[in-house]
């Protein structure tokens, strides 16, 4: 289920080395936070060496949305549209972070993740 107008949110890109266990992979990303309301409705997680290889926990502040797992491998991997997994939609209040908590660390490669949804 698509939202109309669903984009790009929250994306990150790391190396494998940077994201261990319980690091927040959108720890340095801008818009992590935001003063206005958002709606994400889909995740994509990409990179790492094999598919299954590394999970995320998606959070909003401190609601749990769902773990995600790696969809496409590869060092540099792009993120194509069957990539993304929906999601129901949730809503994000102002103010509130939304967080890719590493659950099972990239044993090599970068890592790409993406939370896909409208800002109002």
């Amino acid at each position: 289920m698509s939202l109309p107008g669903s984009g790009v949110l929250i994306s990150s890109n790391e190396a494998a080395a940077t994201l261990t266990l319980g690091v927040d992979a959108f720890r340095n990303e801008r818009k992590q936070v935001s003063s206005r309301l958002r709606y994400i409705d889909g995740i994509a997680v990409v990179g790492s060496a094999v598919i299954d290889d590394a999970n995320v926990d998606l959070y909003i502040e401190d609601y749990y949305v769902g773990k995600f797992w790696v969809s496409r491998i590869g060092v540099v991997a792009p993120v194509y549209p069957d990539d993304v997994q929906p999601i129901r939609p949730a809503a994000v209040p102002p103010g509130s972070k939304v967080s890719a908590i590493i659950g099972d660390a990239p044993a090599t490669n970068a890592l790409k993740v993406y939370v896909y949804g409208i800002e109002k």
